[in-house]
């Protein structure tokens, strides 16, 4: 079969596309777990701005779906007003 020009196109860029996304879901996970993992409100309010801030951008860009994005906000904004 024939490999037309965009097709080898499309295929590059869907590789650099998808390793954007892994990469920017794992900062995503990584920021909510370091919120979760928190125990003291102090060490917690220091990553939960930055938290927030990924959660919003990649509503932003679609890499997640806003729903979403409320309810993990919503779960760590839960878990920071819990601590005492």
């Amino acid at each position: 079969m024939d490999r037309h020009p965009q097709q080898i196109k499309r295929e590059r860029q869907d590789k650099k596309r998808r390793a954007r996304n892994v990469d920017s879901l794992s900062k995503l996970r990584t920021n909510i777990k370091r919120v979760l993992s928190a125990t003291s409100k102090t060490d917690a309010e220091s990553v939960y701005g930055d938290a927030v801030r990924v959660i919003d951008k990649a509503v932003s860009k679609n890499l997640i779906h806003k729903n979403t994005g409320a309810r993990r906000k919503a779960q760590i904004t839960r878990h920071l007003n819990s601590l005492t």
